[in-house]
């Protein structure tokens, strides 16, 4: 039996997981998206589905923006573990720049309110349930904070507080920002697994172990157990890996990494999760994937292969929820969307900020998540005002967007595409359109997005077209990956006509 990496495709970064009896539980990061941290479900560690979100309240996630030293904000690389009939998340929201837990019986919820951790000088934190009661929780020290590395307390899991001093416990290899730390207990050695290298290219996972939990670690002397750096492999900045165990005993990492562009070295999908075998030494020291190199075709040893989740094209907005794929960027207000407000349709209420703000916009999305694909939409709009608009988007950040729209300009509504490239944004084309319904659509390939138009069963105008690099992270910079999305604004003042659109349609290639 086979299976591809990614498992997750699309900006599924840091991925952690547990396992309950036969049923494995994924968590991964989600920066500025609203609701927080998707979760998803497997029986097999190969076919996942997501069936929520751990964080669904904006008392647990806030994200209005305090400070602007980072592009992405939010929440950074939660752990997930499962301890005495109680799941846990732990995270970090640079948002507000603190560190906190929840927990739930259910993983699908309702998790708790936020349990903040005062005092904790680091990020990346995870949690390790020793066989004693003692919960230790580790974490990536702060920038500045000398020497830099891993460090480590415990914690009264109950109420969040610090119970002795945090330690530095590892600096790892030499690599830069060691981060993304994970304690385990197995044959009675403490390892400590983390990434190195930074979450680009030089990206790697190294393992040191000790019989005590703060150490002193003895590293790896094969490290790193993991990475693709200096590799023409598909799959890139191979890192923040999280290792589980199978019921029948086999060992599994999933790991982040992404996919670049072969023509232009480029990345825009995001980092995505992926899996590969755990091997152990005779020596007691592990290996992950093809002798450490991560590989998109993998051959299955142990596992049985279910049946993937079909992949559903068509979203006809009938539900009174959304679909957990979708999300908003950061929190949404509750006047700006409504799926009742007219039956089988998402309406959207443009709010006086727009794309290019740092507040939350009009915006549901799903990421994108295949290099060849074709997304459409159906959207019914007329303006009554100059400056409302309404369409589909392409979006990496505030500064890095393209969309294809409806707006009204001097008392005419116009389709145009638009561009905005860092601190160049351009108009490239510009149709004038007075009917009330119009078909958006994308064709995506590595390379390029093809934005057009139709008016219903007519042939599709194609109206612009944007290279993918220009939206990439080594362009755009951050941490996250695109979304198609669906939006609305007024440009400086709130929309008095909704936008409404009939149906979203996603179909890789």
């Amino acid at each position: 039996m086979m299976y591809s990496n990614p498992v997750i495709s699309g900006f599924h970064p840091d991925p952690s997981i547990c396992r309950v009896g036969n049923d494995y539980y994924l968590v991964t990061s989600s920066f500025e998206y609203f609701p927080g941290i998707p979760l998803f479900h497997s029986i097999d560690l190969v076919n996942w589905k997501q069936i929520g979100h751990v964080l669904t309240r904006k008392s647990q996630l806030p994200l209005t923006r305090q400070h602007s030293f980072t592009t992405s904000q939010g929440i950074y690389a939660p752990t997930i573990r499962y301890h005495n009939g109680r799941f846990y998340v732990i995270t970090t929201n640079i948002t507000i720049r603190k560190s906190f837990y929840v927990w739930a019986d259910n993983p699908k919820g309702p998790w708790s309110e936020p349990i903040f951790i005062e005092g904790l000088l680091g990020y990346d934190p995870s949690l390790f349930f020793d066989d004693d009661g003692t919960v230790y929780l580790t974490a990536a020290s702060f920038p500045g904070f000398k020497p830099e590395g891993i460090i480590q307390t415990e914690i009264d899991i109950e109420t969040g507080e610090l119970k002795s001093e945090t330690q530095l416990i590892w600096e790892g290899t030499g690599g830069s920002s060691p981060e993304g730390p994970h304690l385990y207990k197995i044959n009675d050695w403490y390892y400590l697994l983390i990434a190195e290298g930074g979450t680009e290219y030089g990206h790697m996972v190294t393992i040191a172990r000790s019989k005590s939990p703060y150490g002193p670690f003895e590293s790896n002397p094969n490290n790193p157990i993991l990475s693709n750096r200096s590799s023409s492999k598909p799959i890139q900045a191979t890192g923040h890996a999280d290792l589980i165990q199978t019921e029948e005993g086999s060992w599994w990492a999933v790991f982040l990494g992404f996919r670049p562009v072969k023509s232009t070295k480029t990345h825009h999908l995001g980092r995505e999760t992926n899996l590969a075998t755990v091997e152990w030494s005779e020596e007691g020291w592990p290996t992950i994937g093809n002798n450490g190199v991560a590989e998109v075709e993998n051959k299955v040893p142990t596992l049985p292969i279910g049946i993937p989740e079909k992949w559903i094209e068509k979203e006809d907005f009938f539900g009174k929820t959304l679909a957990p794929v979708w999300n908003f960027y950061r929190n949404p207000s509750e006047n700006s969307w409504s799926l009742i407000e007219r039956t089988g349709y998402l309406s959207l209420k443009g709010q006086s900020c727009t794309l290019n703000d740092t507040e939350s916009p009009a915006f549901i999305g799903r990421r994108q998540q295949h290099f060849n694909c074709e997304v459409s939409t159906l959207l019914e709009f007329t303006p009554n005002e100059d400056g409302e608009e309404a369409g589909l988007t392409v979006f990496m950040n505030e500064k890095y967007h393209y969309e294809i729209a409806k707006i009204q300009r001097l008392g005419k509504s116009y389709l145009i595409f638009r561009r905005t490239v860092g601190s160049i944004q351009i108009i490239e084309a510009e149709v004038e359109y007075n009917a009330p319904s119009v078909i958006l659509g994308i064709k995506a390939t590595d390379t390029d997005f093809t934005f057009t138009y139709s008016s219903i069963n007519r042939e599709a105008n194609v109206i612009g077209v944007g290279e993918t690099a220009l939206l990439s992270t080594q362009i755009a910079s951050g941490f996250t990956g695109l979304y198609f999305a669906l939006y609305a604004t007024g440009n400086g003042k709130a929309s008095t006509a909704p936008a409404f659109f009939d149906y979203f349609e996603y179909k890789p290639k």
